[in-house]
């Protein structure tokens, strides 16, 4: 066992590592240019400015100047305006704001707004919340309800052994609350904290208040300016410790609440620029520097950045005049160095001399794995990630320190247009600063997201430096400064380390002593045609030497004078150090592009990856370096021999820690999926590896073909995995020892490919056609084919309801005041039971950096505009459980020209449906067997060469989902190997065409009856048909003339007597009638024949010829019978319940009044006999509404709850006005809910609840 001893000292320099990039040492030799007068924006999740180490510079001046949310996820509607009555405002959450008298407000006008805490916590931290609230809020109350219901009915049974008809309702009255308390911890869901937000202006500034006390003191709560203006942020309380600062936009209509919606972004800011006067070894890399702390990750989409984020934020560097941008995040992209934000990015480099600093990517250890817009973008300097002996022993306390070595995960150049995609490295892992909110004050974070800020904080200490000594210099220098000096390692690949580790002290040299050089300030464009470098990876590419003409071209900073365009004349001389590469020796260059041509003969070359550049040397200043390189990267791939095996195989491969084989292998035609097994021969070590395949088609990202697996191999022990690959055309195959493996390994390792062609793929099925046929061929070798199709979700196709295009507001004005636009276009669709849902916009989605249109934003609403979830660019992060009801999704485009979101106006959109269960359709060997849906198709064995065709038949019309439409279709997949392996890699895309539901036969007798009313006399038709028309007036005139009329020719006609009764029960002047209505419904009820309606619904069957005409004529009156029964039910109990004056607020024929104002206000002028004569008739309607249909059924629910009312039986109201509120989701059904939980002593739910009223029940859509 290895003896540590406890003298030794910890290995600080190891936590944040600057060592290694000689930040420390420059530091060390310059004191005074740690980053002083540098601004550095951190583009990320947002920084925690109460975070340790984010306070103050060396100098003393503020850590960070401002902190911005440019995505919009913080964003408050403060459009309402209210002045106060007797120094208190009503907050759109419907508390009192008590407004301090201190305040100073010459308007005397407040802008009011609520926004839900977890609709800007971070995920992390709402988790957190919601455990410590059930526990401290809930919980205990709630055991506390359910111990008393339990002990009352306990002594209720005990004192009533046999119950009256009154003492069962009483105890069903304890039930219903043991149930109702049951049910709500079922159904708990945390609403989280709701803040009311309060904007005014002093005649100096805009201040804010977030009401953090959630009851209206607003006292106790802290006043914040603009954050760039006071330089004050305050916390949400003592449990959330989530520091806040605020923003102002809009003349005061938005006010933007700014928190960190991840740890990221503050550990990114501190491992770049924290400062820790007291441990200084605890300080970022460039400690003297300002922070611009730009929130560019969306805290409803889980942090994912946002085109509108990114925007807004470029936008703000250049404002703010920003040196240096730290951006470590990134995607795969489809197509490299376009689209409209690497437009923007490339101008603020280009234009306003702002240094991109960014992370290259996790995705390696493939080639091409590089991230947009870290590897794939000519303006970005991409980092890639290095691990350093010091680090294993301080940040991942590795048993042994191992050499130097770049992580496996970091991405690898070059990108797919040839250039080298990494520029530099640092290390990429540090313990350092995160939020206040996580409770921690460190924490360890490893990626290329770690070694972008401290490389960029090493550029911070160069800048600082050259502008003390008065030097300017442009980003191009800058970056030829980097890749010149910086350290190559041994054994790492070009592609992992770009120019090799970034040398802070290394690079300022170089720029003080080039500083006079007329290249100095120059840039320069290679371009190989329409791409940035030569890469041959294709086998067609290397089957003969091929010319490739190269364009140099000089960039000149921008206001640069025109004298010296003119004098530019650049001898230069070009080398390049392969001899499998022709280049000429000179090149003359002004100002313009010219052109030279290179061969590549890649004749000779071994199998495997090769890599050269053509260099371009100033010939009057050598010493300097490459002024531009040409990179050259070629693929000599391998061949699989025409055996029947198919198969590569490698014995007793040795694998060191971090070690990496690569295999460029040309898949087999035919073949559709590889399978790999690795067999371990190491007795003593288990080892982890990565298996990673790569495929690169043009136009489509690297993980659109992509097969990742981080496996563990045993001591002596095996895997297997497969994973699909393209006919004909090369695969690269990894096979990576992970970097913090231990001790060395050999194994044997074989790729054997296998192959079933499906033909057409992906399969369309109309259902129109009843039977679709495939074909299946096997071209390698003896496979085993058992298709299956399933279908897994129906996609519903939408179009706009409407459009609306309009300007944005001032935080959307890019330099020379080129105005932002957004297209709003909103969509409606019916989900016909719940599910899970997947909203996308197929034109756009899966396009975020290389997208021609700024941003895209969709946000999905129920019926009452409670926001239930949001999307963006890629639609499979991003699917919604939903119950059945309509919806409302808004999709939000923007663009710099309003006439390019005209073109959008009419955009489809998807929503795809999962299945409940998925659907299978019949596969069938021959068309005969399908035609009759006889014999099923079973396994068969192809041999090689052989086909074999299948036939499918269509979806039972009854198996077609609910509520699928013509347009509307069915996706899923079809599997054909029979083989585990074979199933998991090879599947086909099915996409099953819907066709218009059957139709319904019509009722003949129906047509018969038609026939015999046409007997009927012309005028007694005219009669009944103004009859009818003047009754389904009656509820629209407020007036008695119509029925006295019509009651003289009509009295027997019962639509007659309940449409009097409709009309007396409106809530108009309902209060006043309550008598008239109990008499109406007796005259409704006294037409009805109840025996002989009771008698018909016992019958079985009913044989008589109009047998459909009865039934309908014999529901009717049932159901006016109900109707009349409730109504006579609710207003009497409404007598027992309102004071006999009208009074204010009191509701009427909804679900009654609200039980706090009124329950327990019995009618004083009456005498007691009439009050009991009311209790009495509504007692007996009770028991008479329960003959007829039981009392949870929707149309008796209301009168349901007013009885429940009257009799004190809270119990047996919540449990009926719950209903209600499922029934009928709205905000007084939910008050009337929240009231009664009051009146049962239940606060805490009433709390709870009412918490919901603002997230449930918003006045407008939350704003993009």
């Amino acid at each position: 066992m290895a003896a540590h001893s406890t003298e030794e000292p910890f290995p600080f320099h190891g936590l944040l590592p600057k060592k290694e990039t000689g930040a420390a040492s420059y530091l060390t030799r310059f004191p005074g240019y740690d980053g002083r007068g540098v601004l550095i924006a951190i583009l990320d999740t947002g920084v925690d400015p109460g975070a340790p180490g984010m306070q103050v510079t060396t100098e003393g001046k503020p850590k960070i100047v401002d902190i911005i949310d440019t995505t919009g996820s913080g964003d408050v509607n403060m459009t309402t305006l209210v002045e106060p009555k007797d120094g208190t405002i009503t907050g759109l959450s419907g508390r009192t704001l008590k407004i301090p008298p201190a305040w100073v407000n010459p308007s005397g006008k407040y802008r009011i707004g609520v926004k839900n805490g977890y609709e800007f916590f971070p995920k992390a931290l709402k988790e957190r919340i919601q455990k410590e609230r059930k526990e401290k809020m809930w919980d205990p109350p709630h055991r506390a309800a359910l111990a008393e219901v339990s002990r009352r009915t306990e002594e209720f049974d005990l004192s009533h052994p046999s119950p009256s008809q009154l003492e069962k309702l009483q105890k069903e009255e304890l039930q219903s609350q043991s149930e109702l308390l049951a049910s709500l911890e079922k159904k708990y869901s945390d609403p989280g904290p709701v803040y009311d937000c309060v904007l005014w202006h002093d005649d100096i500034t805009w201040r804010a208040v977030v009401d953090t006390s959630e009851s209206g003191e607003l006292s106790q709560c802290t006043v914040l300016g603009s954050y760039r203006e006071t330089q004050e942020y305050a916390s949400l309380g003592n449990a959330e410790m989530l520091n806040y600062s605020v923003n102002i936009y809009d003349e005061g209509n938005t006010l933007c609440i700014v928190t960190s919606g991840g740890a990221h972004g503050t550990h990114v800011a501190s491992i770049a620029a924290g400062y820790f006067p007291d441990e200084p070894e605890r300080n970022g890399v460039a400690p003297g520097a300002q922070i611009l702390a730009l929130k560019i990750g969306d805290t409803r989409l889980s942090t994912m950045e946002t085109g509108t984020g990114l925007i807004r934020a470029m936008i703000e560097v250049i404002n703010h005049k920003c040196d240096l941008v730290n951006y470590s995040y990134g995607e795969a992209t489809h197509w490299p160095n376009s689209g409209r934000i690497c437009e923007v990015i490339t101008e603020a480099v280009q234009k306003h001399n702002v240094m991109f600093v960014s992370s290259a990517g996790n995705n390696g250890p493939c080639l091409s794995t590089v991230g947009c817009p870290g590897g794939t973008t000519s303006s970005v300097i991409g980092v890639g990630a290095y691990v350093t002996p010091d680090m294993m022993v301080a940040e991942y306390s590795l048993r042994e320190k191992l050499p130097p070595n770049q992580y496996t995960w970091s991405s690898r150049g070059p990108s797919t247009d040839g250039a080298l995609g990494v520029s530099i490295s640092a290390p990429g892992g540090a313990i350092a600063s995160v939020p206040n909110w996580t409770l921690r004050g460190t924490q360890l974070m490893n990626g290329t997201s770690m070694s972008s800020p401290n490389a960029c904080g090493g550029i911070a200490l160069i800048l600082s430096g050259l502008k003390q000594n008065g030097i300017r210099p442009s980003v191009p220098a800058v970056r030829r400064a980097l890749e010149n000096t910086a350290l190559k390692v041994d054994d790492i690949e070009v592609f992992a380390q770009g120019h090799g580790i970034i040398q802070v002290d290394r690079a300022l040299d170089y720029l003080t002593q080039h500083a006079s050089l007329p290249t100095s300030h120059l840039g320069f464009s290679v371009t190989v045609g329409a791409q940035r470098g030569i890469y041959l990876r294709d086998p067609a590419h290397v089957l003969a030497p091929s010319d490739h003409g190269v364009g140099i071209e000089p960039i000149f900073p921008e206001n640069t004078e025109n004298s010296e365009r003119i004098s530019l004349q650049l001898h230069l001389a070009l080398t390049c150090a392969t001899p499998w590469v022709q280049c000429p020796s000179h090149l003359e260059l002004m100002n313009q592009c010219r052109h030279f041509n290179v061969r590549i003969d890649p004749m000779g070359l071994r199998e495997g990856l090769h890599y050269t550049e053509v260099c371009g040397y100033d010939t009057a200043a050598p010493a300097s370096g490459p002024l531009f390189r040409v990179p050259i990267t070629v693929i000599i791939p391998t061949k699989v021999s025409d055996g029947r095996n198919q198969e590569v195989c490698f014995t007793d491969v040795h694998f060191r820690p971090g070690q990496i084989r690569r295999h460029f292998i040309t898949v087999p035609q035919g073949a559709s999926w590889a399978e790999i097994t690795l067999t371990s021969h190491s007795g003593d070590v288990s080892s982890k590896f990565v298996l990673h395949a790569v495929h690169l088609v043009k136009q489509r990202a690297y993980r659109a073909n992509e097969f990742y697996k981080f496996s563990s191999l045993l001591e002596k022990g095996s895997l297997t995995e497969a994973f699909p690959v393209l006919s004909g055309r090369i695969v690269e195959l990894c096979i990576a020892r992970w970097w913090a493996s231990l001790g060395d390994v050999t194994v044997d390792y074989s790729i054997s490919f296998h192959g079933l062609t499906t033909s057409p793929s992906p399969l369309h099925i109309h259902a129109s056609e009843g039977v679709t046929n495939f074909e299946v061929s096997s071209p390698l070798r003896y496979e085993d084919v058992s298709p299956s199709v399933t279908l897994k979700s129906w996609v519903q196709p939408l179009r706009p309801i409407n459009s609306k295009i309009k300007s944005l507001g001032l935080r959307d004005v890019l330099p020379n005041n080129r105005q932002l636009y957004e297209i709003v276009l909103t969509y409606s669709f019916h989900q016909p039971k719940s599910g899970e849902v997947t909203p996308s916009c197929p034109m756009l989605c899966e396009l975020l950096y290389e997208s021609e249109f700024d941003s895209q934003l969709w946000m999905l609403f129920d019926q009452n505009k409670r926001l239930l979830g949001s999307g963006d660019a890629y639609p499979h992060q991003y699917s919604l459980k939903l119950e059945k009801g309509d919806y409302t999704l808004r999709l939000q485009v923007r663009h710099e020209q309003s006439s390019e979101l005209e073109r959008l106006k009419d955009l489809p959109f998807v929503v795809s449906h999962r299945l409940s269960t998925t659907l299978s359709l019949d596969v069938y060997e021959t068309h005969r067997a399908a035609l009759m849906a006889k014999k099923k198709a079973n396994s068969v064995t192809l041999f090689p060469g052989a086909t074999q065709p299948f036939y499918v038949t269509a979806l039972p019309d009854d198996k077609v989902p609910k509520g699928t439409s013509p347009g509307c279709y069915m996706t899923g997949s079809l599997v054909v190997p029979k083989s585990e392996y074979g199933k998991k890699a090879d599947i086909v895309p099915v996409v099953y065409h819907l066709i218009p539901a059957p139709n319904k036969t019509k009722n003949g007798g129906k047509e018969k009856d038609k026939e015999g009313e046409k007997e009927k006399d012309v005028k007694e038709e005219f009669a009944e048909a103004l009859r009818d028309l003047k009754i389904q007036w009656m509820t629209k005139l407020d007036t008695n003339s119509l029925y006295d009329e019509l009651k003289e020719n009509f009295s027997s006609y019962l639509p007659l007597h309940v449409q009097r009764l409709h009309q007396l029960d409106l809530e108009k002047e309902r209060v006043k009638r309550l008598l008239e209505v109990v008499s109406a419904a007796d005259l409704v009820i006294s037409q009805i024949d109840q025996t002989a309606l009771a008698v018909y619904l016992t019958m079985k069957t009913d044989p008589r010829p109009d047998a459909a005409s009865i039934k309908s004529d014999m529901e009717k009156q049932k159901s006016s019978l109900l109707d009349a029964l409730c109504r006579k039910g609710c207003a009497l109990a409404d007598q027992l319940l309102l004071p006999p004056a009208p009074q204010e607020g009191a509701s009427g024929a909804g679900t009654g009044p609200a039980p706090a104002e009124v329950a327990g206000e019995q009618v004083t002028s009456s005498s007691d006999e009439s009050q009991e004569a009311v209790v009495k008739t509504l007692t007996d309607t009770f028991w008479e509404v329960q003959k007829w249909a039981e009392l949870t059924d929707s149309k008796v629910l209301t009168f349901s709850y007013k009885h429940a009312l009257a009799n004190k039986m809270y119990g047996r109201a919540l449990k009926y006005s719950s209903k209600i509120v499922e029934d009928k989701p709205n905000k007084d059904n939910m008050k009337n809910c929240i009231q009664l939980m009051r009146h049962l002593g239940w606060t805490h739910c009433a709390t709870f609840t009412e918490n919901w009223l603002p997230i449930m029940y918003p006045v407008e859509y939350t704003p993009f």
